[in-house]
């Protein structure tokens, strides 16, 4: 029987793996960021020459996006930015939801006076960084994972970051077009301070409905 390690290609070595993975930030910051919008072609060559790399470890980084679902991979045609549909939107968020609600509850139960301190941190640059979009986006993806990382539960944790990774898109165009947005801070606010009482099934309910809070109106502004 042929040794499962004798399948692997002999050209991948450490710098593969090095290229593999940085193709793979820069194509996830791209979506995440907005920079290759949904719909939009991704094509190996080009992201090749942009990263002076070889189009191997760029095909890996494809593969890697497409089973995490940010882009489909099609025969004959190239790699492109998924658009999701209503009913994957709801579901994405439903998951983050019920997901996001038990680590928090875990959470509460669980928070060090460096956790509090931390989240108190985040929530200070949430406020600061109000007016820059990019900014706020990532200090509110930090917010909401240091929250389900206080709860020392790391499968939990890389579920919702990679449903982080899905719904970062939306969230951008959201609050590019809803200026309503701009009051999310207040309920991160009541959020940290459900945190520092320890009510862990308060803290569970909040979180599950500030996300389809979230939902909702997101649904509602794309769709």
């Amino acid at each position: 029987m042929q040794h499962p390690l004798s399948e692997i290609p002999h050209t991948m070595n450490l710098s593969n793996v090095s290229a593999q993975e940085e193709a793979y930030q820069y194509l996830l910051n791209a979506i995440r960021m907005g920079t290759l919008e949904p719909g939009a072609r991704i094509v190996a060559e080009d992201i090749a020459t942009e990263l002076d790399m070889s189009r191997m470890p760029i095909r890996e980084a494809l593969r890697r996006l497409s089973a995490e679902g940010l882009i489909s991979l099609r025969t004959n045609r190239g790699a492109v930015v998924k658009k999701l549909s209503k009913e994957e939107v709801s579901e994405i968020f439903e998951m983050r939801a019920v997901l996001e609600g038990l680590a928090a509850g875990m959470a509460a139960k669980k928070a060090t006076a460096s956790d509090i301190q931390e989240l108190e941190l985040l929530l200070a640059r949430l406020r600061a960084v109000q007016n820059d979009l990019p900014l706020w986006i990532t200090a509110h993806r930090e917010f909401h994972e240091k929250i389900s990382a206080i709860s020392r539960a790391p499968r939990i944790l890389a579920q919702i970051t990679s449903l982080h990774a899905l719904i970062e898109p939306l969230m951008r165009v959201w609050i590019e077009s809803s200026p309503e947005s701009k009051n999310v801070n207040s309920v991160h606010e009541k959020i940290l301070a459900v945190m520092k009482s320890g009510d862990a099934e308060e803290m569970e309910q909040l979180i599950k409905k500030h996300s389809r809070v979230t939902a909702d109106v997101i649904l509602k502004s794309m769709f």
